[in-house]
């Protein structure tokens, strides 16, 4: 089976590491001795329960996250976040900052918006079509939170490092670089991360949440939009998408025992970032769309000199087993995610590749 698999490069639902897959195959017809599959299991079995207990235990482990902070799972994407966090943090006359780097930042901005919610956008990369992260912000002192999108997949851009609030909660969406670096975690009042790009299968939301922020939840939302809820109940308010959080407890320790915590993964996705970025910039004929600085060790977004021949390397790379290169539609041009689970040798594969590629149509 091992032979058939590609390097996959897609930005989501994504790679996710073979001994995981593996592991949850043999769980499929007969979890843990139980003769049920893990689909089958009851959501209020201790089977289940252990599972969840397990996942919560290994993200607070891994990005070394004292007591006051809760983990929640919950359905609805990261999308479902956009509406979620200022539902329960913006109630009455609060207001909140927002820094808007691209497509989903965008979205986050318009869902408050929707709601008739007090958000000011204190910066924002659009002039340049969101191809850096905005330096020197002011934030309002007396904001709730500042809500920003660590890295942004559809422009190839991240954070390197988080801004300086001066003491305002941070509010962030990590779906695509989650457990891809350490995490001074005393900055942030809440995370959330759609599951299918770094720690899972789509279909499941991690939220990690202050206890602070759990106290400004008002009363009257509908019980399934409360953080509240979720973080009452261990996310078993009602049946949680289990199979979902199975992976992510199997790819979370795959993370602490296999590659042996965020320090090294965030050692292994440098060193990845350096062999393909290094060889675009010595290139005349790729060229990578973020700036120095602000580029996503992530999502490498990048240009050839035509559509023409992007197309060509698309089709090409594909016949060589090297998947989802295309860029997102609605920017064109290539992209190759490198997530955590897409290791040194699919990057060394693709610059193999892309040198090839550059001679024959160079």
């Amino acid at each position: 089976m091992g032979h058939h698999r590609i390097h996959n490069f897609n930005a989501g639902p994504a790679a996710l590491p073979e001994s995981v897959l593996e592991e949850a195959q043999e769980s499929l017809l007969n979890y843990k001795g139980s003769g049920m599959s893990i689909t089958e299991i009851s959501h209020r079995s201790k089977l289940f329960e252990d599972i969840i207990n397990d996942a919560v235990a290994r993200t607070k482990r891994l990005l070394k996250l004292d007591d006051r902070f809760t983990v929640l799972f919950i359905q609805g994407g990261a999308s479902m976040q956009f509406c979620m966090i200022p539902m329960n943090f913006l109630d009455g006359n609060k207001s909140a900052d927002y820094v808007d780097t691209g497509t989903w930042s965008s979205k986050a901005i318009k869902e408050a918006q929707i709601l008739g919610k007090k958000i000011t956008v204190v910066a924002s990369s659009k002039d340049k079509n969101y191809s850096y992260i905005p330096k020197g912000i002011s934030f309002s002192k007396d904001a709730a939170f500042v809500h920003i999108t660590s890295n942004n997949t559809i422009k190839g851009t991240q954070w390197a490092s988080f801004p300086d609030t001066k003491g305002v909660p941070i509010v962030s969406d990590m779906s695509s670089d989650i457990m891809s670096r350490p995490l001074d975690a005393d900055r942030f009042a809440l995370i959330y991360a759609g599951a299918q790009k770094n720690i899972g299968p789509a279909g499941v939301c991690m939220v990690i949440i202050r206890e602070d922020m759990l106290k400004m939840v008002p009363d009257n939302l509908p019980a399934m939009l409360k953080y509240t809820t979720y973080a009452e109940s261990n996310s078993l308010y009602n049946t949680p998408p289990c199979f979902g959080i199975y992976i992510i407890q199997l790819v979370l320790k795959w993370l602490e025992e296999t590659i042996g915590g965020l320090e090294k993964m965030d050692a292994i996705n440098r060193k990845k970032g350096e062999t393909l970025y290094g060889y675009m910039d010595s290139s005349k004929f790729y060229k990578a769309t973020a700036e120095p600085g602000s580029r996503s060790l992530m999502n490498v977004t990048f240009r050839l000199p035509s559509e023409e021949l992007e197309k060509k390397f698309i089709d090409e790379a594909q016949k060589n087993g090297l998947g989802g290169l295309k860029g997102h539609r609605s920017v064109g041009g290539c992209r190759a995610s490198i997530y955590n689970a897409t290791g040194q040798e699919a990057v060394n594969a693709l610059t193999g590749f892309m040198k090839e590629f550059e001679k024959k149509n160079g």
